[in-house]
Order: C-alpha cells, then sequence, then structure tokens
C-alpha cells in the first residue's frame, strides 16, 4: 500500500503549495492556487492525495469527497444514467477539481507515469473519504486521453465515457495580427469586420484585478445567467467572487467592458499562466447591447490581444464559435476508478455513446468536423 499525505488536510494534501506546484507544472487547473479556489465552494471537501512513487518520485491528483449536491457537470451518476449507462452511487470520491474542466495525473519529472499511477490508483480506491460511509464511486472527471491510457495501462480497468471537447486556441508569436493571418480568409475577415463594430460603438476595455470590481462581475454574470433562463441568487454569487478575488489578488484579471461615463456592459474573468490565457467567467447587459459582437470581442480578441500570449483555453462546450475563432478540439473523459465499477463489462455500449457522440459533432457543422482531434477519440471509440 502507498504512503499517502494527509489527503483531506487542505486542498493539496498538506504537502504545501510549493510542493504542489512543482508537480503541477503549467497545469494551471491544478495548481495550488486553483484547487484552493475550488475548495471556497460548498458542497464537498476537497483534498489533494500525494504518494510515493517506486522510483523515489512523487505522484499527485486533486481529489473532493462530493455529495449529491455537485454541481451539474460533476454529477456522475446523472451525467450516466441519462445516455442509458450503468451509474455509481453520486457520493463519493471525485478525482480531478471541482472547477475548470481540465484534470491531470501529476508526476514528477523523469518518474515512470505508468508505475506512478498504479500508486496513485491503489491509493484512490483505499482512500476513505470524510462524511462518507462505504462503499462509494470513485471517478475521475475531464481526464486527457494521455492521462486515461495511463490510468488503463496502470489497472484501470473500464472504458471512458467521453463528456465534452475542451478547445484550445494558439496564438503565433506575431500575437494578434499573425493569429488573424494563421485563419481562413473567410474567418479572418469576419474577425476584422466584428472587432470594428465593436469600436465603432465606442466601447473600450479595462483591465483590472477580480478583487476590484467583483461587485460588477457578479451583477453581469447573473443577468447572463438569467437571460438564458437560468436564475440565480446574487448575493452568494457575489460573496463567491469577492472571496475567490481575496485569495487569488493579482492573478485574477478582468476585462471590463464599458461606454466612457457608463456602468461596464460585460466583463471577461481570466488567469494567466506563463504564455497561456485561461479564460474562466463572462457576462453581458444583455438589456444595453448594441449588437456589437461584444462577447467575442471580450473573450478571444481580448485574449489574443494580450502580450506574449501563446494559447488561450476556451474550455468546454460551445463548440462551434470556439472552432470559427481557431480552436482545436480535444476530447474529455470519465473514468471509474472503482474496483467493483458498474461500468464493468460494459464496453461495447460505452463505445457506442462514445462514437454517437462524436458523430453528433462531426454532423454539427463542417468546422467543428475539421477541428475536431480523431487520433485522441479513436482509441475509445
Amino acid at each position: 500500500m502507498p504512503a499517502i499525505t494527509d489527503t483531506f488536510a487542505d486542498a493539496v494534501g498538506g504537502i504545501g503549495d510549493a510542493e504542489w506546484d512543482r508537480l503541477a507544472g503549467d497545469r494551471f487547473y491544478s495548481s495550488a492556487l486553483w484547487l484552493r479556489i475550488c475548495a471556497l465552494e460548498p458542497g464537498a471537501v476537497s483534498g489533494g492525495l500525494s504518494v510515493a512513487t517506486p522510483d523515489g518520485g512523487r505522484a499527485a491528483v486533486p481529489v473532493a469527497a462530493v455529495t449529491e449536491a455537485a454541481t451539474p457537470d460533476m454529477r456522475w451518476h446523472e451525467i450516466l444514467a441519462a445516455r442509458g449507462l450503468p451509474a455509481p452511487g453520486p457520493a463519493g470520491l471525485l478525482v480531478g477539481q471541482r472547477r475548470g474542466y481540465l484534470a491531470h495525473l501529476l508526476t514528477e519529472e523523469g518518474t515512470d507515469r505508468v508505475e506512478a499511477a498504479a500508486e496513485v490508483l491503489a491509493a484512490v480506491r483505499a482512500l476513505r473519504p470524510p462524511r462518507h460511509d462505504e462503499p462509494i464511486a470513485r471517478v475521475a472527471m475531464h481526464l486527457t486521453t494521455d492521462d486515461v491510457r495511463t490510468l488503463r495501462a496502470a489497472g484501470a480497468k473500464t472504458v471512458p465515457v467521453a463528456l465534452t471537447t475542451d478547445a484550445w486556441i494558439d496564438v503565433p508569436p506575431g500575437g494578434y495580427e499573425e493569429w488573424l493571418e494563421s485563419l481562413s480568409a473567410h474567418r479572418a475577415r469576419r474577425i476584422r469586420s466584428e472587432a470594428r463594430k465593436f469600436e465603432k460603438a465606442g466601447y473600450q476595455v479595462e483591465h483590472r484585478t477580480l478583487a476590484e470590481c467583483w461587485p460588477d462581475a457578479a451583477r453581469l454574470l447573473a443577468g447572463s445567467l438569467l437571460h438564458h433562463g437560468r436564475s440565480v441568487d446574487l448575493a452568494p454569487l457575489a460573496e463567491s467572487f469577492r472571496e475567490q478575488g481575496e485569495l487569488a489578488g493579482s492573478r485574477a484579471q478582468v476585462a471590463l467592458c464599458a461606454r466612457p461615463g457608463e456602468p461596464p456592459v460585460g466583463f471577461c474573468l481570466y488567469y494567466r499562466c506563463g504564455d497561456t490565457v485561461y479564460l474562466r467567467a463572462h457576462g453581458l447587459d444583455h438589456d444595453r447591447l448594441v449588437s456589437a459582437c461584444e462577447y467575442f470581442n471580450l473573450t478571444y480578441y481580448m485574449g489574443a490581444r494580450l502580450p506574449g500570449v501563446r494559447r488561450m483555453h476556451a474550455g468546454a462546450g460551445s463548440a462551434e464559435g470556439k472552432v470559427l475563432r481557431g480552436a482545436t478540439l480535444r476530447p474529455l473523459w470519465l473514468l471509474d476508478l472503482s474496483e467493483d465499477s458498474p461500468l464493468a463489462g460494459h464496453e461495447a455500449e460505452i463505445r457506442r455513446q462514445n462514437r454517437a457522440q462524436l458523430a453528433g459533432l462531426g454532423e454539427s457543422s463542417p468546422a467543428v468536423a475539421e477541428a475536431l482531434d480523431h487520433e485522441l477519440w479513436k482509441p475509445y471509440c
């Protein structure tokens, strides 16, 4: 049995932020800062599982002891049941972070990754999360294809279930203008036209920290959610932004969009890790928009203009809008790590579901079909 740190001592398992970040490297959504931000959210206990490896290194994964109150994108029971697949119970151990939708198996440089994954897998199966009685589910969510391969080689037996696409936009060394030139002529013309509309509308973009403008961010996000049919209580949303801004300091940046003398009409919250920008949240005052492509200008075009940026992480969902701005789409997977997974023995059904999801994406538009990285889907379809 591998030696395990005090997993739920804090968001990084008690090993300290510097040691955790040494393992996380440039994977922002696995960083100590992001995991501590996730831990602010109610409804689960966040932790970090860290193990020694046979070659003297270390491996780790973020974990959380979750209940039925998990956010919708983390409710593995509902996701699997909706696809007609056998589903573990709704409460248990989430392997991955609770927000961000991009999880990683973290291993020390030079460590054999399969051996490290075997130690992690044994530790996950032995872990007894707080607030839970046995038996519980142990489910990894939003894993990359590479990490799924590694965990399966280490002893995870079930076939992964495709969850969603993960969008990345590359920005050439020449920045915004070279990025436009890297796109098709049609797409570049479209973006230039949308940028001109934004400028002619008189909008100005100001960059501030979240700690300085969390009330505006909360108001605008709540308005956007309501516009799309989802009502939220503004007070806890605002408090969540306030806490996040206080914890993150200058790392949590906000692009605010407004016309001179008017309150902001939109915002985009983003984090920067090296040369990569992670687009986190956005909101618009839809009643005050003037059809000047405010959303795209405030997110992708803003990010591509930031000095030194070479990549933008645009995350899950809304695939077509992202690929029209140059994104490539990679799959993210659910992998049940339980020894007695109800998904065991259902390989044909899972692969059929994965193929159907891939086909649906390809049929949604020619642009999406072109942007799919089929090599990353192929092993489990």
